[in-house]
């Protein structure tokens, strides 16, 4: 037999077996649990939640500890140094800041841990109280995680606040944990600055040395009573007088992690080192092969909880981490000098965790990259994915063996380049990832994808999608530190009792779940429970369904708090509220579908007023139904909506961007709203299924 045909068909025969077996594995499995009764499940290789996968470990502290007496010769943070910084005028007159970064230059885990132990010292000495709290205000960078170990050295929680959070909830997350000390970045200081005269406990500021921020040190010692110190003094000082550890318990809160306050003021969630060690020992046993030999691109918020448990599982394996930036990220990146390269170009990562919103960009860059040049170049690349995508999707006439290895080579190597060419694997969380997405970058990257599903209140732990697992819409089986139970919504008519498959609000329980809301205690207990055999559940509020297989799919949204695509949650009563005043409206329901990063609006218009406008404007129609058709109504009704938007001032992601005017009232007698008019969010959106659709088409 030819042996060219055989190198064709004989991997592709082997795939279709390996994914007859996939399709027939178990991943998840019924789960014996106390509680509210519903649909549980485990991970298929743990009967009991995992805990720790390192005898006598049990902190975060334990752990790094450990990893740098292991790997102590090997690097461990990495830096671009910055090189220039200028700014470049655009065609419409606009400038913008362009960057010239340099290679990275590494500190050892020998190393970094000397830093951490003086830093913790330092703390002390400058004057801050074992038992009180420091706030981490900072982009994702060496020294915010090095402030972050320095921390758990001697027993303080942290409070780690994004970056980008406003003024109000800023002012909120502080005075509300009485942080004395804050550890910041240039900007950030500046921010402290303005809003000094609101914070209440503040006493010691430890800014990170960047360039022009001695402009904002000099504003602060002058404006402000805090003690002021430079990241590099507190460092000294703790080596000239170090202080012995004070190392805490497996139970002592690690960190207070504020949300992003969707719903009003954040809220601050505390977890413990077992909670968060637990996710970092389940996450491991999941993901093949780590080790130290792989290199993890770090550029998420580290006051995100996704990302600060994927640095602790880099650090548990003596692998490295390079830090980076989302505007720094590949070499066409907004912030990146043209002819100079961008952070994945430089590090060459094997590891990397990632957002939708991060993966669209990615992936609408390839595309625009591919149209740009036209030609030849895009006709291989769109014969090549079409081959790809047949293949992936599981069809005889796909591209598999010999021909996928040339398609690699003639178009997605030059692809795969963008992100260093070594990407291995790549753990997508936030929001839902499309399946477009998944599939653009599984082909194009040559890596698996792991979509993972959990929240701030579990440590991000939940469930995660396996290595071997293709299909797209899931988010996986549970994590080995997880149960997955679902709870019958008989009011959103989700029951664990429906066929095909059970359905029901997601309960996670296991060591993974938080202690609560930080002085919330009436919430906590809303959404928190211990059951008779004392494990912790947290009720998400999320809905989800069960396949087969034992993997989850988040199907929809029990509250009205839906996260977009790309991570931003529309409060959708809120929204609703501050749009009703529009003089068209009569009535409104705003949607939003989490695998697009928009929402839209389902609109009762106000028969009088719609049509005095018609009038003057001099439209005919047949009737209000026509009228409610026409492309200049709706254009006039989304103009005012947008104004209305404006002067409650939302956000662009919550001001609807396309609109239905139904020209029928919903009434009680219609089913779509209560008798005191409240909506019926889940009826309404059966009732015009075709429109939503259609908006989102």
């Amino acid at each position: 037999m030819n042996p060219y045909f055989l190198g064709f068909i004989l991997p592709f025969v082997a795939s279709l077996l390996l994914s007859k077996r996939k399709s027939e594995k178990k991943r998840g499995v019924p789960a014996n649990v106390g509680g509210e009764p519903g649909c549980a499940i485990r991970n298929h290789r743990f009967e009991r939640p995992i805990e720790t996968l390192w005898e006598g470990i049990s902190t975060l502290a334990e752990l790094f500890e450990q990893s740098c007496k292991r790997f102590a010769c090997m690097p461990l943070f990495g830096t671009r140094k910055l090189v220039a910084r200028e700014m470049v005028v655009a065609a419409d007159g606009r400038s913008f800041e362009k960057l010239h970064l340099g290679n990275y230059e590494w500190k050892s885990y020998a190393d970094a841990f000397k830093t951490v132990c003086n830093f913790a010292s330092g703390l002390l000495r400058i004057g801050h109280l074992k038992d009180e709290r420091v706030a981490i205000f900072s982009d994702t960078r060496a020294e915010w995680q090095i402030a972050l170990q320095a921390c758990f050295r001697q027993n303080i929680a942290v409070v780690t606040i994004y970056a980008s959070l406003g003024e109000g909830a800023l002012c909120h997350s502080l005075n509300e944990t009485e942080v004395t000390t804050v550890v910041c970045g240039r900007k950030e200081l500046k921010k402290l600055i303005d809003i000094s005269g609101q914070l209440d406990t503040v006493k010691h500021v430890v800014y990170i040395n960047e360039e022009g921020v001695s402009a904002e040190v000099s504003l602060a010692q002058n404006c402000t009573s805090w003690t002021i110190k430079s990241f590099e003094e507190v460092e000294s000082i703790g080596l000239q007088r170090p202080v012995e550890e004070n190392l805490p318990l497996p139970s002592d809160t690690a960190v207070i992690m504020y949300t992003s306050g969707s719903t009003g003021m954040p809220k601050g969630v505390m977890m413990s080192h077992q909670n968060v060690l637990a996710v970092v020992s389940a996450v491991m046993t999941i993901v093949p092969g780590l080790g130290k030999k792989d290199v993890y691109l770090a550029y998420l918020p580290l006051a995100h909880i996704l990302e600060l448990a994927a640095e602790a599982i880099i650090t548990g394996v003596g692998a490295s981490i390079g830090y980076g930036s989302p505007l720094t990220l590949t070499d066409t990146s907004n912030k990146i000098k043209k002819g100079t390269q961008g952070d994945a170009s430089v590090l060459k990562p094997t590891l990397m965790t990632a957002v939708p919103a991060i993966l669209d960009r990615v992936r609408d860059g390839v595309r625009k990259n591919v149209d740009a040049k036209g030609g030849l170049a895009k006709r291989l690349f769109d014969i090549a994915y079409s081959r790809r995508l047949a293949a992936v999707n599981g069809s005889w006439l796909g591209a598999w063996g010999l021909e996928k290895l040339l398609w690699d080579m003639l178009v997605f190597q030059k692809v795969r380049a963008t992100l260093g060419g070594r990407i291995r694997f790549i753990l997508a969380g936030g929001a839902p990832l499309s399946g477009d997405t998944q599939r653009f970058i599984n082909i194009c990257l040559g890596a698996p994808i792991s979509q993972g599903y959990g929240l701030t209140e579990t440590c991000a732990g939940g469930t995660f999608s396996e290595y071997d697992e293709t299909s797209v819409g899931r988010v996986g089986p549970p994590l080995p530190c997880s149960y997955i139970k679902l709870v019958d919504w008989a009011e959103g008519g989700y029951l664990t009792t429906d066929v095909p498959m059970p359905r029901g609000e997601i309960v996670i329980g296991g060591p993974n779940v938080t202690k609560g809301y930080f002085k919330n205690e009436a919430k906590t207990n809303e959404v928190y429970k211990v059951d008779e055999r004392g494990m912790r559940w947290f009720y998400s509020g999320d809905i989800g369904r069960l396949h087969p297989d034992g993997c989850l799919e988040i199907i929809d949204r029990k509250k009205d708090i839906v996260k977009l695509q790309h991570g931003e949650y529309v409060s959708l009563g809120k929204v609703e509220a501050a749009l009703s005043v529009c003089s068209y409206i009569d009535q409104i329901m705003i949607h939003a579908d989490p695998f697009h990063n928009y929402c839209v609006a389902l609109i009762v218009a106000a028969q009088s007023e719609l049509k005095n406008w018609a009038s003057k404007q001099g439209i005919t129609y047949s009737d209000f139904s026509d009228l409610c058709q026409k492309q200049g109504t709706v254009k006039e009704v989304l103009q005012s909506l947008v104004k209305a938007a404006k002067q409650a001032r939302l956000e662009k992601f919550e001001i609807p961007a396309k609109i239905k005017l139904i020209p029928e009232p919903w009434t009680p007698e219609s089913g779509l709203v209560t008798a005191a008019l409240k909506l019926k969010r889940e009826v309404i959106k059966k009732a015009y299924e075709m429109d939503l659709a259609q908006l989102y088409s």
